[in-house]
């Protein structure tokens, strides 16, 4: 089996960049680092910071970092994301987690017109991909306007809506599009994503399913957005098309959320500013020789990153660890796999690379959620963890040398 890390392409500025991760270290007195990560390799910071909340959490998470007093060095970049693929792994090394722990994990859904469409059509079909390209073309001709132009909460999508009900034509998908306020839903449980080369899972009763390429933003329990980094928001799109009462179903499963590899902080040389104008390439390659390419271009998001963010956070919701927010994506395939006018959905072994030229290559391997390790290290035993390793969930300011 090919290691995951052919797949693996580095940031194009990295040597720029400002970098938090996380990894495991093996061996009884082991358990989840904090690392940062340079040119000269990857160290443990763990006994400055033991969580990645913590961190943000801080005034300055840049200046921190940069002077952090250095522990172990693990290893070079390049050997920890190759230990990270569990097939080729040498347990006795260290490889790459999910860069999160406490945070709260939040998606927005429908932010880009293009999946605002195919969120309609999952709905209006019931969750049966073969009836999929008849109501997409339908729509597309009913409707008879560019939603991409609509701005949310505009009187202009006030307009449109009043004329789509009247048409018998609104859903709940066009709401949240176009509509004043954004969805935000919980993707996954804090401490429950997987990182750089861990199995993803997709469930098996599904039949219509695929990879979501998003950027995910990092932000502090004030709302301070303090980084990014790449995600696949792994969807079942049979078991939300049945009813988006069953979103936590078609969304939170095991291994059905991956972050990734490392998170990029804002700094002098990276900002939102660069996020929103970021594309983010997918490429899925099956070992039936199947093969398919996307791209989602944040220039095309209908609602700015800020705003979501601040929809998310605020007087009336609160996230005392800090959060992390999936962005959303233009991206649903509708490249036929199996004919039959199903469209896309995954088979087991599918290797999905997600690759931003500013954050790297997020990079996984799908697997059956029951045929996956299961979830079993949480906030229980990360507390349990950090004490009998001797850290605490505080950061320690470095001394200046004199």
């Amino acid at each position: 089996m090919a290691s995951l890390f052919d797949h693996y392409t580095p940031p194009d500025d990295f040597a720029a960049g400002t970098w938090v991760g996380r990894a495991w270290l093996p061996g009884a007195a082991g358990g989840p680092a904090v690392i940062a990560i340079a040119d000269e390799g990857v160290f443990d910071i763990s006994a400055s910071v033991a969580t990645v909340s913590a961190l943000f959490e801080l005034e300055d998470p840049v200046g921190f970092l940069r002077a952090a007093r250095r522990g172990q060095r693990l290893g070079s970049v390049e050997a920890l994301l190759k230990n990270s693929d569990p097939a080729t792994r040498d347990p006795g090394s260290p490889w790459l987690l999910a860069p999160i722990d406490c945070q709260a994990i939040k998606a927005a859904g429908v932010t880009f017109a293009a999946s605002m469409v195919e969120r309609v059509v999952e709905e209006q079909a019931k969750g049966d991909p073969n009836a999929a390209d008849a109501i997409r073309g339908a729509l597309a001709a009913e409707i008879g306007v560019d939603l991409s132009s609509v701005k949310p909460g505009s009187e202009v999508a006030a307009q449109l809506k009043t004329a789509l009900v009247a048409r018998g034509l609104w859903s709940q998908y066009l709401e949240v599009g176009i509509g004043p306020d954004a969805e935000i839903f919980t993707k996954a449980q804090p401490l429950s994503a997987v990182g750089f080369g861990a199995e993803i899972g997709v469930h098996p009763a599904s039949t219509w399913n695929n990879p979501e390429p998003e950027i995910v933003l990092l932000a502090s329990s004030r709302g301070r957005i303090v980084g990014a980094t790449l995600g696949n928001d792994v969807n079942l799109r049979d078991v939300e098309g049945r009813s988006a009462l069953l979103l936590s179903k078609a969304k939170d499963n095991n291994g059905s959320t991956a972050i990734g590899p490392f998170v990029r902080l804002f700094d002098e040389r990276f900002s939102l500013d660069d996020i929103r104008k970021t594309d983010v390439a997918l490429r899925v390659e099956g070992t039936d020789g199947f093969v398919l390419d996307g791209l989602s271009s944040m220039s095309r998001i209908s609602r700015d990153p800020a705003d979501i963010v601040a929809q998310t956070v605020s007087a009336h919701h609160q996230y005392p660890d800090g959060f992390c927010l999936f962005l959303g994506t233009m991206f649903a395939p509708t490249q036929e796999r199996a004919g039959g006018g199903g469209g896309f959905t995954h088979k087991p072994d599918d290797i999905v690379v997600i690759r931003s030229r500013h954050l790297g290559a997020l990079v996984n391997r799908v697997r059956p959620t029951d045929q996956i390790p299961p979830w079993t290290f949480g906030v229980r035993a990360l507390i349990a963890n950090l004490a009998a390793r001797g850290l605490s969930d505080v950061a320690v300011t470095p001394k200046r040398e004199a």
